[in-house]
């Protein structure tokens, strides 16, 4: 009398595929997105599901007596090479869009916060009180919000910075150290203090290989987009309103570099108002269009 051959695997090659693909999704969370004890936690579920793709066995199944691998299958040449195909398509597409959008990400947050960075420091140079101490009471909150996340995460491009948390607890210092002037003493001074940060923050940018038309062309979009809406529906006035704010964003722009394809973007910026004031709106929308395609050109290859 014979036995049959049980292995002693409890997963399919279909689940262990999946297990695979998700070991890996798990890993480029954990890498590209995540920070303390979250990194920690999907580093370990990524461990996990590699271990038991390539062992094919799961302890959780056996001890809720579940088996995807009761037939024993294996997968033909095909289903392999596609597998594969899918895993260096994840591997390296979600590394580079991770990347990409990480950085992108981190940069909105900052230019959010610079935002009232900025105007903190132009109002103590105005010496106007009132709209400083309005802003640097802003930029105290702001910049606290992006330092409790950016101590504990670091995009990738920030990944090798071992200096880069140090340097937001010297910004935070600087920053508080002005609170005093901004509310009630030398405005003046308060400008001078708080012109401190600006090298600070150059220098990690500078550090990290940012360069700085990244910086604002990632300002500009986000005031673009606003215009690029207006212009959608066809609302002449407002995009008349929004005009002086986004053109200012893109001088920043121009500052770092305006050659022909700067040019292009200053050119459908400006085609666009001349639309508005014409009364012409039908013709907005497209001219968006190039607006923000003229902007895409330029963002994929030097943002």
């Amino acid at each position: 009398m014979t036995t049959a051959n049980v292995s002693p695997k409890n997963t399919g090659w279909i689940d262990r595929a999946v297990r695979a693909l998700l070991g890996l999704a798990f890993f480029q969370l954990a890498f590209f997105w995540l920070g303390g004890f979250w990194a920690v936690l999907f580093y370990a579920l990524g461990a996990l599901m590699f271990v038991t793709a390539i062992v094919g066995i799961c302890p959780l199944y056996k001890a809720l007596g579940l088996n995807t691998n009761a037939s024993g299958k294996t997968p033909g040449k095909v289903w392999i090479a596609v597998w594969a195909i899918v895993f260096v398509a994840l591997l390296a597409g979600g590394s580079y869009a991770s990347d990409f959008f990480s950085k992108k990400f981190y940069l909105e947050d900052f230019n959010a916060m610079n935002n009232y960075y900025k105007q903190a420091l132009f109002f103590t140079g105005q010496e106007k009180r009132e709209q400083a101490v309005e802003n640097y009471d802003q930029l105290v909150v702001a910049y606290a919000d992006f330092e409790t996340k950016y101590q504990n995460y670091h995009p990738y491009a920030l990944k090798g910075d071992a200096q880069f948390n140090s340097d937001l607890t010297r910004i935070e210092g600087m920053i508080a150290a002005a609170a005093d002037n901004v509310h009630s003493g030398d405005l003046h001074q308060a400008h001078l203090m708080l012109e401190e940060v600006r090298p600070v923050f150059q220098d990690i940018f500078k550090r990290n290989n940012f360069s700085m038309l990244a910086v604002a062309l990632v300002d500009f979009h986000d005031a673009m987009e606003l215009m690029l809406d207006a212009a959608t529906a066809q609302d002449a006035a407002q995009v008349q309103a929004i005009y002086p704010e986004v053109s200012q964003k893109l001088q920043a722009v121009e500052a770092e570099a305006n050659d022909a394809e700067i040019q292009a973007i200053r050119a459908n910026l400006d085609n666009l108002l001349n639309l508005a004031q014409q009364g012409a709106v039908e013709d907005m929308p497209a001219q968006g269009d190039q607006l923000k395609s003229s902007f895409v050109k330029v963002y994929l290859q030097r943002g």
